[in-house]
């Protein structure tokens, strides 16, 4: 099992051994901040860590490319191609470099200055910031020596994706249904609009090659629990649950997405004894004939697993958003209690996709452009999340 080997990888490290700052894929991009007007555009590197790092940025030529030095990071679980916005590069890479070092490598599409760098540390990340503009081939100012810039890089690691026999499996899970029609306003009720959009969204991943279940494909009524072990008979790697809630106007608007609150863990753990059979309760462990407490320690042992790869989801699906231009609440990733996240081993989100009391909201999810930038959003996170997962796996396994 993925935590399992969680557990072993980190239990292997050297006593006080100090863990690198690893690359947050979800929260990283490349991105155009203008229009080229006839030539290259302006753009942004953001590289986010799990920790601030000391780094370095220059620019070289032959071809003229973007080098960043990041000092104490581990890139060896990311992939340069899921790095948002990399076809705005002609080629990047990226590896370690000496000793402690990593190296990312930017071709650009032009001669280029860079405007500003810089690193905003906050709890558990970092994001270092390369700004760079557009310049004449005059004024392009690179280090003299492009070979001594380079020396060492070795290739990048080829990591392969999941193997055809291990598809990647996702629950969608429209809320509300039959007699719950969930939020209403203007005529229209959150079930419906949260089913229509589910539906686009399971074509766009399937089309994808993502292997997708649904708790409902109809206007029926699922109970919440038997959400939760629809997604578990399925064996899926993630849920998905959509909703359009409603609040008085003008208190909240904005898509937002939910991930479990670990402070209620025990009280989840005793709600699911009781209203689960025990071997509903953990994906490949039958826990028929044991206590209340050694299930509430195993479902506990497979939260900590679980709880950091939903959020990293989360982080994905928010960096996917902002990219698309997609309006997000103040506050776009919050932690609650709803029941579809209580699953202690199925990493679990609950995306509101806006609130149905709002005009501008309820006008976006009745609109099929905006839907479809929202599924494109959705499904590149859901993608690129999945080859980072498979990845990691890979290196549990090694």
């Amino acid at each position: 099992m993925k935590w399992l080997l969680l557990i072993l990888a980190l239990l292997s490290l050297p006593a006080g051994a100090e863990e690198p700052a690893r690359l947050d894929l979800g929260g990283s991009a490349l991105v155009a901040t203008g229009r080229g007007w006839g030539g290259p555009k302006p753009l942004e590197l953001r590289l986010s860590l799990t920790k601030a790092v000391p780094y370095r940025t220059y620019l070289v030529d032959g071809p003229p490319r973007l080098i960043v030095d990041l000092k104490g990071a581990d890139l060896g679980l990311a992939l340069p191609q899921d790095l948002f916005g990399a076809d705005l590069s002609p080629a990047i890479r990226w590896g370690p470099y000496g000793r402690d070092w990593a190296r990312v490598v930017v071709e650009l599409p032009g001669p280029y200055r860079i405007d500003s760098a810089g690193q905003r540390a906050r709890a558990a990340l970092s994001q270092i910031t390369v700004a760079l503009a557009p310049v004449a081939a005059q004024d392009f100012a690179p280090r003299p020596s492009a070979t001594a810039a380079l020396r060492d890089l070795p290739e990048p690691a080829d990591v392969p994706g999941p193997p055809p026999d291990e598809a990647f499996t996702v629950v969608l899970d429209p809320g509300h249904g039959g007699f719950d029609p969930g939020a209403l306003a203007e005529g229209e009720s959150e079930a419906n609009l949260v089913l229509v959009f589910s539906l686009e969204l399971r074509a766009a991943l399937q089309a994808r090659g993502v292997t997708v279940e649904m708790t409902r494909t109809d206007d029926s009524f699922v109970a919440l629990e038997r959400r939760m072990t629809t997604a578990r008979q399925a064996r899926a790697d993630l849920f998905i649950s959509l909703h359009a809630d409603a609040l008085p106007e003008g208190q909240a608007a904005g898509a937002t997405i939910y991930v479990w609150n670990p402070a209620a863990d025990a009280r989840a753990a005793d709600q699911l004894t009781l209203r689960h059979d025990r071997d509903d309760l953990l994906a490949g462990a039958d826990l028929t004939g044991h206590d209340d407490a050694l299930a509430g320690v195993l479902m506990d042992f497979a939260r900590t697993d679980t709880q950091p790869r939903s959020e990293s989801f989360a982080r994905w699906l928010t960096s996917r958003m902002s990219l698309m231009g997609i309006g997000m609440h103040d506050r776009p990733v919050q932690r609650a209690t709803y029941s579809v996240l209580k699953s202690p081993d199925i990493p679990s989100v609950l995306l509101e996709l806006g609130f149905i009391s709002d005009h501008d909201d309820r006008a976006n999810l009745l609109n099929p452009q905006w839907r479809d930038r929202m599924v494109k959003a959705v499904s590149e996170a859901v993608v690129g999340w999945a080859r980072d997962e498979a990845a990691r796996a890979a290196m549990l396994r090694q």
